[in-house]
């Protein structure tokens, strides 16, 4: 049977929340494309691999044994996928009716994107910053973590990270989307590869949207198109000190990961020296003072 889209959906004690998007996915009007769902489990602790047999037993569970970060915990379903894109969604996203129709017909209006998103809006009503980024070169780097693109956030110059000088109500290119919703060819996937598994959380989806650009691929942002993500369940933003910390660390890990991986050659060693200097000087605070 062919199939135009594959769902990939990661797993981990997110019981709740998984059930939701589950059934906004499967809710999902398709008018003639076909889809599979994939849910991959990182060994949750709270029955939500049962859960999805129990209850969807249209989608497909794969169980991974222990809790491989998001990289490693997609690969197998995006391995196992057998459509012609394949649409990474986070567990705490919700889509509407026409979403994932919308999407699919997008892509196919635009042969020339290797992956696209869509305007992924937080409970708020406000847009997650994350779909929207430019890749953290030095300099953006630099202007994001100074406050220097808060103060000029519509500027070419300082706002380099988020590019709020985009239209943000047109389609148009973008760097790096989030893979909360991250859609991407399968013949992309087959000429760039899977996610790299040498990061565990955070960083993975900078350094997919790299390889895929890199050959010459586009990467489109689509906001008429718009999914609910209920942002601030976990990670960065989580209540619990420990569990912040941790992701906080793992943020800046990867994100040193994503330069010495990708543009480390590009910049040369004094620009990797005082990039690498500051890495190390903020996992160290984090370590010492959780700050």
């Amino acid at each position: 049977m062919k199939v135009d889209l594959s769902v990939i959906i990661l797993s981990y004690n997110t019981k709740g929340l998984t059930r939701k998007c589950l059934k906004s996915v499967l809710s999902s009007e398709l008018k003639g494309f076909r889809m599979e769902v994939i849910v991959c489990d990182n060994a949750s602790s709270d029955d939500s691999a049962e859960m999805v047999v129990d209850e969807f037993p249209t989608v497909k569970i794969i169980k991974n044994q222990n809790n491989r970060g998001f990289a490693a915990g997609n690969n197998p379903g995006i391995r196992a996928a057998k459509g012609r894109y394949i649409l990474l969604l986070n567990s705490d996203t919700e889509v509407a009716k026409k979403s994932l129709f919308s999407m699919i017909s997008f892509m196919d209006s635009n042969p020339g994107a290797g992956a696209a998103t869509c305007k992924l809006v937080l409970t708020d009503g406000s847009l997650d910053s994350a779909c929207h980024r430019g890749f953290p070169t030095p300099w953006v780097a630099f202007t994001y973590i100074s406050k220097l693109e808060k103060l000029f956030p519509k500027s070419k110059l300082f706002g380099g990270y988020h590019q709020w000088y985009k239209d943000l109500n047109t389609v148009h290119e973008i760097d790096c989307i989030s893979g909360a919703f991250f859609m991407v060819r399968k013949k992309v996937v087959n000429e760039v590869g899977y996610l790299d598994e040498e990061y565990f959380l955070y960083g993975e989806d900078l350094d997919w949207a790299y390889r895929i650009r890199s050959p010459g691929w586009k990467i489109l942002f689509n906001p008429k198109v718009k999914v609910l993500h209920k942002k601030k369940q976990s990670g960065r933003a989580h209540t619990d000190k420990e569990r912040k910390i941790k992701s906080e660390l793992y943020f800046h890990l990867n994100n040193r990961l994503f330069y010495r991986k990708n543009l480390a050659k590009k910049y040369g060693p004094v620009t990797t020296f005082f990039v690498n200097a500051f890495y190390v000087f903020r996992i160290s605070i984090l370590k010492t003072f959780g700050i």
